[in-house]
């Protein structure tokens, strides 16, 4: 389960819109709990870097992930996730979703539609890297 508040899916959706038609991305920093759950505190946007289509891809390149893990530490606090957005596409995760993920993350996926954020999922991965299962998301007020 990952928790976050309305502020936080509000940043998620905000940035999906705004790169619309493009895909965005950005990283999750909070802390991972005892019991499995993860707790966001801050959403990190980041650039994407993709050179191939941006509508369908986003690349967010490993010098953004060590600025957002410095960053995070610098908190005490660590990476707990990933987002990005599904323009015109349902928030599910991909072939290449889970083709570059990792395990233990969170990947909350936005979807976009007409330049709208529509609908906002998280996922987390299979240990053996085989699939995605749909985690519970819970969205506090503030």
């Amino acid at each position: 389960m990952i928790y976050l508040t309305e502020e936080h899916k509000k940043a998620i959706e905000t940035h999906g819109e705004a790169t619309y038609p493009n895909e965005c991305g950005g990283m999750l920093i909070g802390r991972f709990e005892a019991d499995g759950k993860k707790i966001v505190t801050e959403t990190f946007p980041l650039e994407n870097s993709s050179k191939e289509d941006q509508k369908n891809r986003v690349l967010i390149l490993p010098k953004d992930v060590m600025k957002a893990e410095r960053y995070a530490r610098s908190l005490k606090l660590d990476v707990v996730g990933y987002y990005h957005s599904h323009p015109e596409d349902a928030a599910v995760p991909s072939q290449y979703d889970l083709d570059h993920a990792l395990p233990v993350w969170s990947y909350i996926i936005v979807s976009v539609i007409a330049g709208k954020a529509v609908d906002v999922r998280s996922w987390q991965m299979e240990d053996d890297r085989s699939k995605f299962n749909e985690e519970e998301l819970s969205v506090a007020q503030v």
